[in-house]
Formats: C-alpha cells, sequence, structure tokens
C-alpha cells in the first residue's frame, strides 16, 4: 500500500503512555500511520489545520482545551473532519455532547485492538461508529429529565460540598429557589436525595468535579 493511500491519523490524548500504546497499536495496521500527536485540545486543533488527517483519535478529558470543545472546533473549520471519541468515561451526557459536537464515533478505552481499528477504518469512511455499550448508555438518556442550566449550576456547586444557603449566595438568588432546583433535580434523575443526586451527575457526565479532587 502506498503511504498516500494509508489512514492518516492524528492522536490526541493527554498522556505520553497512553499515546505511545495507541501507536502500537495502530502504526500495525498495514493501512493505517499516525502523522501527529497532540497532549491537548488546542494541540489538537493547530495540528489538525497543518496536518489534515484522515481521522482524528480524541481523548475526552485534556488540559487547556477538552475533546468535545477541541471536536466542535475542528469541525466548525472543516465540517467534512472525522474525528472519533476514545475515553475511559462513559456518561451517556459525555457520550451525547460529544456526538453533538460532531464527533463521528465514541469508543471506550476498554477496547481491544481489533475493535479500535475497526472504528478507525468505519469513521475514516464516513460511518458512524457507537459500540453496543455506548449506543447503551446513550439510549438511558430518555430515561430521565433533561437538566437545565441552572439546575446543573446548582449541581455543581452541590458537588463542591455547599449548603443551600451558600449555594444561593454564589448564584445570588433565595434558599427557596435553590430547594425548587433540588426538587426539580431529584425528580429528573430519580434519586432520592442530593448526595444521590452528586452521585448520579457525575457517573452519568452531567457534571464533574473540580480539578484537584
Amino acid at each position: 500500500m502506498k503511504p498516500d493511500d494509508k489512514i492518516r491519523i492524528l492522536l490526541v490524548d493527554d498522556h505520553y503512555v497512553v499515546r505511545m500504546g495507541l501507536i502500537g497499536v495502530l502504526d500495525t495496521e498495514p493501512d493505517m500511520k499516525v502523522v501527529g500527536q497532540a497532549a491537548d485540545g488546542s494541540e489538537a486543533v493547530a495540528l489538525y489545520e497543518k496536518l489534515k488527517p484522515t481521522v482524528v483519535l480524541m481523548d475526552l478529558r485534556m488540559p487547556v482545551k477538552d475533546g468535545i470543545t477541541a471536536t466542535a472546533e475542528i469541525r466548525l473549520k472543516d465540517p467534512n473532519a472525522r474525528i472519533l471519541i476514545l475515553s475511559t468515561y462513559d456518561g451517556d451526557a459525555e457520550i451525547h455532547r460529544a456526538i453533538r459536537a460532531g464527533a463521528r464515533g465514541y469508543a471506550l478505552k476498554n477496547f481491544n485492538g481489533r475493535e479500535l481499528t475497526r472504528g478507525v477504518r468505519a469513521v475514516a469512511k464516513g460511518e458512524e461508529w457507537i459500540p453496543k455499550a455506548v449506543a447503551t448508555r446513550l439510549a438511558s438518556r430518555e430515561l430521565f429529565g433533561e437538566l437545565t442550566p441552572r439546575e446543573i449550576e446548582v449541581l455543581q456547586h452541590m458537588a463542591t460540598g455547599l449548603a443551600n444557603k451558600e449555594i444561593a449566595d454564589v448564584l445570588t438568588i433565595t434558599s427557596n429557589t435553590v430547594k425548587d432546583h433540588l426538587k426539580n433535580i431529584m425528580t429528573k434523575l430519580h434519586v432520592a436525595d442530593r448526595t444521590e443526586a452528586v452521585t448520579a451527575a457525575l457517573q452519568r457526565g452531567i457534571i464533574r468535579l473540580p480539578e484537584g479532587n
């Protein structure tokens, strides 16, 4: 196979060891070649413009700029960009945001080499690649209510340990309004208390713990 015929891959992950492992898998395939590496989303956007790869294999959570933001920026500049998210996180909210940002697929890092290369080839051809486990998590969104931006803000502050009065002060709203938001949150997430609400929101990728926690 001629070099120009190979699937040219831009690999984006903030962990050097992970990148080396992925290169070991991808570069052994006769039809694939890793042509560039990036350690964060900003580097990914810049390298995409420079290299014009066939496929971007994009990590989700990275410093400086995360994978979802980088995906959206790349797709804005090139609507035909083919991006496959490869992440440890399987929360339905994060999967949904990644697909909405323009990713063609979403695979989990507990992959085997064969599954990963199948996904890369599918995305390279312009197809979507959503493994069964990911599709199942994505479908689970229909079981829950959609949280409003304000409700997500309240949840995020709850995750840092703030009480209702403290959240009210931060958001410049009343404590009763915070209680109303909390009631709606628990109803939408099908949970019984604030601890369960935070746990469910973290598991689904609706919110994240602040860096350092």
